[in-house]
């Protein structure tokens, strides 16, 4: 059935405020080490940061930059935001300069709350910024800005200021940005109820959240699917959100798991490729885990069947998108069809175009083009682009696939990392699976490089086992292990081997970055014989 949402709808309430309704005020919502908070805790900080905000000036349908790492602050402000009517817009606190002057002069925001490490970076963007108005910083020194602390503790949560704004589902409510994989992030806007949206159909109908759960997440708040998966989703149902601000890492996880015991565990493959090369991974307990989520890149089926194997838990692949908010495309509960992202969600449809936006026959390769509720309304400020990608409540994807005759999804890649070799188009991703099933190889990309006659051939960026040594022999060895799988033109012309591959902020392998490395012609290369 359609979710269908009241006139009168705020994201603050449906997914914070109704577990005090429920009785669940005393309950343990998040966890940080050895610190909780329960839903009343969080509840009475959202109501402060929505008053500080408006005694800050804050009007509604305005945006709020939020540069936070992972942490109890972080759902006090995102709920204070949409509380207050305004917007949220989420970027990574460890960025540059650069990126920081460029979000806050797309955004245009007046206030944004920070936390003190992001200052060296932040602080001067910020100072020449000249929209914005207010800064409040989370943690330490305030170096000269506004202190979070003292501005909420002084507001009333029970004052007129902290009310919650009269918003409706079509009233605007997020900022979601993209990757930048092909240039500068993009916001796509969201109303209230696309969040909502995909509450109702992928957590509950797919997932199946529980009010048990525990949840846990490698990817950190900042970004949308782990916004929904570690934050919206158990919160919607009144469960608990395990949390922790350094980075992801694979010993971090391992400590974390066995902290927590989390049931649900928000993951994306080069994390589970990580723990599985873990000598952690051996004496490791996952018995609390009931499932586990994978999306954001690629899931190998190697990696699947190890991870599969060692752990006993289900990983539900799928594929979601900024645009779309969240999952759209999924593997369900005791229905996992290696090497597919699943079938559609509850909710949503999907079509394969071609280039001139026909529907493709089924096993033909083509973009996505998928309708649902929870589609953006555009890209802010970019209306050449959002005219491409959004047609009516269709929104087209830069993301190639086809579909089988049972209707399993399976992703080829993007359009812009397709290789055309010999005059067929090749995915990088079938070159990369195979390379992936031969013992020695860890992690792999596969890019295009011209030839001394100006045609594409594949190059593979290969990370090796230890104990394994990246030369002209293991190059002829894996061709010779290609010969088994793959047809002749699909075969990587060069290896080139790496300690590790570079990833961007949101835990994806950088492909951007390879593919200009792969056009350097001082790059030292293994050539098979």
């Amino acid at each position: 059935m359609e979710p269908t949402f009241p006139d009168r709808f705020n994201l603050c309430r449906y997914f914070l405020d109704h577990n005090l309704d429920a009785g669940r005020g005393d309950k343990v919502a998040l966890r940080l080490g050895d610190e909780t908070r329960t839903f009343a805790e969080v509840s009475e900080g959202a109501r402060r940061v929505a008053a500080a905000l408006r005694r800050a000036g804050h009007r509604p349908e305005e945006r709020v930059l939020i540069v936070l790492p992972d942490g109890f602050e972080f759902a006090e402000v995102f709920f204070g935001v949409l509380r207050a009517g305004g917007v949220f817009a989420m970027v990574n606190s460890l960025l540059k300069r650069k990126e920081y002057e460029y979000y806050l002069q797309y955004s245009k925001a007046r206030i944004a709350v920070v936390h003190a490490s992001a200052l060296a970076e932040l602080g001067p963007a910020a100072e020449a910024a000249p929209l914005l108005e207010t800064v409040l910083v989370v943690g330490g020194d305030s170096g000269g800005f506004a202190s979070y602390s003292d501005a909420v503790a002084s507001e009333d949560p029970r004052s007129e200021l902290a009310e919650l704004a009269p918003t409706g589902p079509d009233d605007l409510a997020g900022w979601l940005f993209t990757s930048g994989s092909t240039g500068r992030p993009k916001a796509c806007v969201h109303v209230h109820r696309d969040f909502a949206y995909s509450t109702e159909t992928y957590a509950k109908q797919v997932v199946g959240y529980r009010e048990d759960d525990v949840c846990l997440s490698v990817p950190k708040l900042f970004f949308g699917y782990a916004t929904g998966t570690n934050l919206m989703f158990p919160f919607a149902v009144g469960a608990s959100a395990v949390l922790f601000s350094g980075r992801s890492t694979a010993d971090e996880l391992f400590d974390q798991i066995a902290a927590h015991r989390p049931t649900l565990l928000t993951n994306v493959p080069t994390l589970i490729n990580n723990m599985l090369r873990s000598p952690r991974m051996e004496g490791a307990d996952f018995g609390s885990l009931r499932v586990c989520l994978s999306a954001g890149e690629a899931l190998p089926p190697k990696l699947l069947a190890a991870w599969t194997e060692r752990t006993g838990v289900a990983v539900l692949d799928g594929i979601g998108s900024a645009e779309m908010f969240h999952i759209y495309v999924s593997n369900y509960p005791g229905d996992v069809k290696p090497g597919s992202l699943g079938r559609l969600v509850p909710g949503y449809d999907a079509r394969i175009v071609g280039p001139g936006g026909d529907e493709l026959e089924t096993g033909e390769v083509g973009h996505l083009r998928v309708r649902g509720g929870s589609t953006a309304l555009c890209y802010w400020a970019d209306k050449e682009k959002s005219n491409a990608t959004f047609q009516g409540d269709w929104c087209t994807s830069a993301d190639c696939f086809r579909v089988d005759d049972e209707g399993y999804y399976w992703y080829e890649g993007r359009s812009d990392d397709l290789l055309k070799v010999s005059g067929i188009w090749v995915s990088p991703l079938e070159i990369e699976n195979a390379l992936l099933e031969h013992d020695t190889v860890a992690e792999v990309c596969v890019v295009g490089r011209e030839d001394t006659d100006g045609l594409v051939k594949p190059l593979a960026f290969v990370v090796l086992r230890e104990g394994a040594s990246g030369d002209e022999a293991l190059a002829t060895e894996l061709k010779g292990f290609l010969k088994q799988r793959l047809a002749p033109h699909k075969y990587p012309r060069w290896f080139t081997w790496r300690g590790e591959l570079p990833k961007n902020d949101r835990g994806k392998v950088a492909r951007k970055e390879l593919r200009g490395e792969g056009e350097s012609p001082g790059l030292s290369l293994s050539s098979p014989s």
